[in-house]
C-alpha cells in the first residue's frame, strides 16, 4: 500500500503528483512482510511530512500493492479515452462557468466566486459542517473540499454540488496513519 498526493497551486501553474510508502519498509498492511515496529513505524514515518504541507494537497489516495494476479489480468473499469472525454467535458464546463471571471478552473476559484459555484445543497452543507468539526479541517482544507466537490460534480455533469460530491471529496483528505 502506498499514498499518492496531488497538489495544484491557486494560479494553476504547478501540479505536483507525489507518492510515498506508508512506512519505512513499505510493507505496512502485509503481515508476512511488515516490520516488528508496525504500526508505530508508519506513524513515525508519515509524521516526517508536515501537516501544513499535507493540508495544501487536494487529493490523498491510498494505493494497494500490485499483485502478480493484477499484472496478468485485464484492467477493469473505464478506459483512458472514456475518462479523458469526461475530463474534457468538465473542463469545458469550467471554461464557460468562469468566462467572466479572472479564474479558469475550480482549483483557482476562491472567495465569493467559489461560494457562488461550489456551495453544496443542504445535505452537503450539513455533512461538510460535521466533517469539518470531526476532521478538524482548517479553513484551507474546507476550501479545498469545496473545490474538489465542485470538480467531482462537474465530472458527473451535475449542475450543483450535493452531499455525494462532498462525501467523495472528503474521502480524499489525509487520513491519520493506521494505529
Amino acid at each position: 500500500m502506498g499514498v499518492v498526493f496531488l497538489f495544484t497551486c491557486l494560479a494553476g501553474c504547478v501540479q505536483l503528483i507525489a507518492a510515498m510508502n506508508p512506512c519505512r519498509c513499505g510493507h505496512l498492511g502485509d503481515a508476512s512482510l511488515a516490520c516488528a515496529r508496525a504500526p508505530r513505524c508508519a506513524a513515525d514515518y508519515q509524521a516526517k511530512v508536515s501537516g501544513p504541507l499535507l493540508d495544501r494537497i487536494d487529493l490523498h489516495v491510498e494505493v494497494r500493492a500490485v499483485t502478480a494476479a493484477d499484472l496478468v489480468m485485464l484492467p477493469a473499469g473505464e478506459g483512458s479515452a472514456v475518462v479523458g472525454a469526461r475530463v474534457a467535458a468538465a473542463r469545458a464546463v469550467q471554461v464557460e462557468r468562469y468566462r467572466d471571471h479572472p479564474v479558469r478552473t475550480n482549483a483557482e476559484a476562491d472567495g465569493p466566486v467559489l461560494d457562488a459555484v461550489a456551495t453544496p445543497d443542504a445535505a452537503g452543507r450539513k455533512l461538510l459542517a460535521q466533517a469539518a468539526e470531526a476532521m478538524r479541517l482548517t479553513a484551507r482544507g474546507y476550501t479545498r473540499i469545496l473545490r474538489v466537490g465542485r470538480t467531482i460534480a462537474d465530472l458527473a455533469a451535475a449542475p450543483e454540488v450535493t452531499r455525494i460530491h462532498i462525501a467523495e471529496a472528503l474521502s480524499y483528505r489525509r487520513k491519520p496513519p493506521v494505529n
